[in-house]
């Protein structure tokens, strides 16, 4: 059975994310119960930081979004299910895997991974506190984060 978490517009995303690291670091998965645009900016938040706390115990992590019906107060509201997950070996790091163990293919799947991901490996990696402050990581409008 996966762990659940409520988060409100008024949870703090640092104290939400140090829970969900917690149920990461024992299980497989969790999953977040959000009603409202507050709750789930809240929620996103805390995936974000919950990664970095994951990174030292190479931990990284997916998230999957759907919507659910939650009886509250008697009447049925419209939620968010966020199913937080531990995240299996990504494809480049299979990718790059397979080409350091097989010289004789190293060089296409080296070429078919930095095809695939444009050749930016280090985003598919970890979003480290240094490289969220990088100028190179923009946001979409190309406004510095």
């Amino acid at each position: 059975m996966t762990h659940s978490l409520k988060v409100s517009s008024r949870s703090v995303p640092h104290s939400v994310a140090g829970a969900l690291a917690g149920i990461l670091r024992e299980r497989d998965g969790c999953d977040m119960q959000v009603i409202g645009a507050g709750a789930l900016n809240q929620a996103v938040k805390a995936i974000a930081i919950a990664r970095t706390y994951l990174v030292d115990d190479e931990i990284d992590i997916v998230c999957i979004p759907e919507f659910s019906e939650v009886q509250i107060d008697g009447q049925t509201r419209t939620a968010i299910r966020l199913t937080v997950e531990r995240r299996v070996e990504s494809r480049v790091d299979l990718d790059l895997s397979i080409a350091a163990h097989h010289p004789d293919s190293a060089s296409s799947t080296a070429e078919a991974a930095a095809s695939t991901y444009d050749g930016d490996l280090s985003v598919q990696h970890h979003a480290t506190p240094s490289l969220i402050n990088s100028p190179t990581v923009r946001q979409i409008g190309g406004d510095d984060i």
